[in-house]
């Protein structure tokens, strides 16, 4: 029993370290992006920032396509059903081609209106609607990589996909200084660099799909609709599930902001140190929704039940770890802190932060568990009701008019949701194990 443990701890360890590293190479590559353009000037920079959050709230939205597929797919290899497999990729990929190109078309003609809508200044607004246009070409691109992205991860191979976002983001890195300064394109240049990295992205992703025979052709669209609306219908429970998480925090936000301006700067502060250290949870997720999904289309419900809590042990393990980082990391904050009032607010949020790391990374492995069991509307349930509990709580009730009461509300959220989980697991796992 020892040796089969220790080969489930390889096995998660395995497809979680390489996730961790592709999750971690875009914001770190991000940064240098963002470094290259700061030496334009800050007209320059500020349309780099109202972009980057129009772009980053309309790519979370086809995120599904990576985490919808993942499961799909190892579920279908569970079973030893290859071509089943092979049509889940396809369609994918069918429908990330069609949605990038949809996304491209709506970008081109109303991108005056998302930068207006952003709030930019008049100097600030044109340069963000060029290099919003040219970004935009970049969208079918982004989406194949990002399903993918969730092919590989559902054939349990981590690794392929790191080695292409080390790639993308490379040359990304290397054609940023040679278009934006030698060739003087300026924010466009850094643009055109995305697209070029994005699209060598893709061609990469789809030879490697089509040498691996991981993909069937997609068939006549009539044959195609039930899986591209079944992919659809599990994007949508998706999107509304991280819509709903970002709700709480975007709530969080505004009440830290009503505050005063040193607790929405501390509270900035506290939120990037959490979010970042919610990598290595997130990596072990993606190595839940593989393993889950193939365990649970094998229909062997006590190996499910053992891999489950193995997962949930290694969430305990790094939300343990992530707590420790978060504890001393805040005193680092602190010193980026403008004032006083703002290190002290970080240090006592920070700690907050650190406390519910423990059970904020079993939740975030949790949802890599009921991902791989394809229970996409309790994840719904979940994260709606503990969202709706931290707003709650930050709106109805004194825990609003202090920033430790705020990250006390998130913590409460967390809660809520491993309970919700913890609930609803059983009856998940059989399911997903009989369907």
């Amino acid at each position: 029993m020892t040796r089969r443990l220790d080969r489930t701890d390889k096995a998660i360890l395995g497809l979680a370290i390489p996730a961790l590293g592709a999750l971690a190479i875009d914001p770190l590559l991000t940064l240098a992006d963002t470094a290259f353009v700061a030496q334009l000037g800050t007209t320059e920079l500020a349309a780099l920032g109202v972009d980057t959050a129009i772009l980053g709230f309309a790519f979370f939205a086809f995120n599904f396509l990576a985490y919808v597929t993942t499961p799909l797919v190892a579920r279908a290899l569970g079973r030893d059903l290859r071509d089943e497999a092979r049509r889940w990729v396809g369609d994918a990929l069918l429908l990330a081609v069609g949605l990038g190109v949809l996304v491209t078309l709506i970008v081109q003609v109303a991108a005056p209106l998302f930068v207006e809508l952003m709030g930019a200044s008049p100097e600030v607004a044109q340069p963000a609607v060029n290099y919003l246009r040219i970004r935009a070409l970049a969208t079918p691109a982004v989406l194949i990589v990002t399903t993918g992205h969730g092919a590989f991860r559902g054939h349990k191979d981590t690794r392929t996909p790191l080695i292409v976002a080390a790639g993308v983001n490379g040359l990304n890195l290397v054609l940023d200084p040679l278009l934006i300064f030698t060739l003087g394109m300026g924010l466009e240049g850094a643009a055109v660099a995305t697209v070029v990295a994005q699209y060598v992205g893709a061609v990469w992703f789809l030879w490697l799909i089509r040498s691996r025979r991981m993909a069937s052709r997609p068939r006549n669209f009539r044959d195609s609709l039930p899986s591209l609306l079944a992919l659809g219908r599990k994007g949508a429970l998706l999107t509304a599930r991280t819509g709903m998480l970002l709700a709480a925090f975007i709530v969080a936000a505004s009440t830290a902001t009503r505050q005063g301006a040193e607790a929405i700067a501390a509270h900035q502060l506290v939120a990037q140190i959490f979010l970042l250290s919610a990598m290595l949870a997130d990596s072990l997720a993606i190595a839940a929704q593989a393993m889950v999904g193939e365990t649970a289309g094998q229909g062997e419900i006590g190996s499910l039940h053992d891999l489950s809590k193995r997962l949930a042990r290694w969430g305990v393990v790094a939300g343990l770890i992530l707590a420790m980082f978060v504890a001393v990391g805040r005193y680092g904050l602190a010193l980026l802190a403008s004032a006083p009032e703002v290190a002290d607010l970080t240090i006592e949020a920070g700690g907050i932060a650190a406390a519910i790391e423990p059970v904020a990374a079993l939740v975030f492995v949790a949802d890599g568990i009921f991902l791989g069991l394809l229970a996409f509307g309790m994840m719904v349930i979940s994260t709606g009701t503990g969202a709706v509990a931290a707003i709650g709580l930050m709106v109805l009730t004194p825990m609003g008019d202090s920033l430790p009461g705020v990250w006390w509300a998130l913590g409460v959220m967390m809660m809520v949701r491993g309970l919700v989980f913890a609930l609803t697991y059983r009856r998940s796992a059989e399911i997903a194990v009989r369907s």
